[in-house]
């Protein structure tokens, strides 16, 4: 390639940057800088303790006694004036019973089922979620993890704050308690920026997904849509398939007050992470909405951008074109400045500490979605169906 050739490039790689770096700043501020506006916007709302609906407190425990035994109080010692919590027990072979037991005896407020052994050809934890739901007696249903610690004893009237007359769905945050290893930053930062990601959507008013960590909804809501009959083939989906069909714009709020925030310790293994990427994969194929596509682009105009970038410098320092190394420059700084701006504040907002690994979430995120993408690619279809 010839001097006037690579000049020709340099320009051309130059436009390309400038706009895949207004494509980005489009994103960054119209849909991840939604989080912290939102905290901004509701941080001098005060509940009424009047107003503040009665809540139903579900979640499926298997196999998770020592778990129960340290979060569950945590859940049944909530500064809230009326809430019930009901555990379901998916054939615990371990001592989940004896911890239920326990603490049924010491707070009344504590109901507890079992999903029968007999129960054949569905997803256990849906099921599960239906079964905590019909033994519920309230209107609004609050869904987390026995793995999961809410941060203070106000999580329930930091969720119950955003229940609305006009909300049928409340997204929280989750995040992972920070940790030393290189496993421990990937997945925290991962878990920041996907979180990061449906809740700003949600903020900006196209809701699609929610997880159900920490997550809300009226059951009216979920009986008018049937439950889970939409997505009964598969083994996930019990939380974010079945917000991505009641959300809309008008009904969907977000809680990411400080005291509404809850944590959860880092998989064990790799593996089981794997499996949850994997998963979410599956279940977004059958996300409604133009959302999905979206995400889509983000993604990749982020890697274009960080390539053009890449490439267009060395062809400027190869041809000594000075004024074109300036003008990518300017633009990779810029953009990089403003994405650095506006994840450190969501992460603050969210209670996360991780400015150092905000520059790897930045540079590797293009990465690591094509690394979940080929792990999905490659597994069998059956692995996600209801056995």
């Amino acid at each position: 390639m010839n001097t006037f050739d690579i000049t020709s490039l340099t320009g051309l790689l130059t436009a390309a940057c400038a706009v895949l770096g207004c494509i980005q700043l489009l994103f960054l501020f119209g849909v991840y800088n939604q989080v912290r506006k939102t905290a901004a916007s509701v941080s001098n709302e005060q509940a009424d303790p009047a107003a503040l609906p009665p809540l139903s407190v579900i979640l499926v425990t298997k196999d998770s006694a020592a778990a129960l035994r340290e979060n569950l109080p945590l859940l049944l010692q909530q500064d809230y004036p009326w809430f019930e919590v009901i555990v379901v027990n998916d054939q615990s072979a371990g001592t989940d019973e004896d911890v239920l037991k326990q603490l049924s005896a010491c707070y009344p407020n504590l109901y507890y089922t079992f999903i029968p052994p007999t129960a054949r050809y569905v997803s256990r934890k849906k099921l599960g979620v239906a079964m905590g739901i019909r033994a519920s007696r309230h209107e609004w249903l609050v869904f987390t993890d026995p793995h999961c610690r809410p941060q203070s004893d106000q999580w329930l009237k930091g969720i119950a704050t955003q229940c609305t007359e006009q909300t049928d769905i409340v997204l929280g945050y989750c995040g992972f308690e920070g940790g030393k290893g290189g496993f421990n930053g990937k997945v925290r930062l991962q878990n920041f920026f996907s979180s990061l990601r449906y809740l700003g959507w949600a903020a900006a008013g196209h809701p699609y997904m929610g997880i159900g960590r920490n997550l809300a909804y009226r059951k009216s809501a979920y009986e008018a849509h049937k439950g889970f009959a939409d997505h009964l083939q598969l083994q996930q989906g019990e939380d974010d398939l079945l917000v991505n069909a009641m959300a809309r714009k008008g009904n969907t709020r977000i809680a990411v007050a400080p005291e509404s925030l809850i944590r959860q310790p880092v998989p064990a293994y790799k593996r089981l992470w794997v499996e949850e990427r994997v998963g979410r994969n599956v279940t977004g194929r059958f996300y409604r909405g133009t959302v999905r596509w979206l995400n889509g682009i983000d993604t990749w105009s982020l890697l274009l951008l960080h390539s053009c970038t890449l490439v267009g410098t060395v062809s400027a320092l190869l041809t000594h074109n000075w004024t074109g190394l300036a003008a990518i420059c300017l633009i990779g700084l810029s953009r990089f400045a403003c994405a650095m701006t506006v994840l450190r504040r969501a992460a603050q907002t969210l209670g996360e500490k991780m400015c150092c690994g905000l520059l790897l979430l930045d540079l590797l995120r293009p990465w690591w979605s094509l690394q979940a993408w080929f792990q999905y690619v490659f597994r069998h279809k059956a692995d996600f169906l209801r056995k």
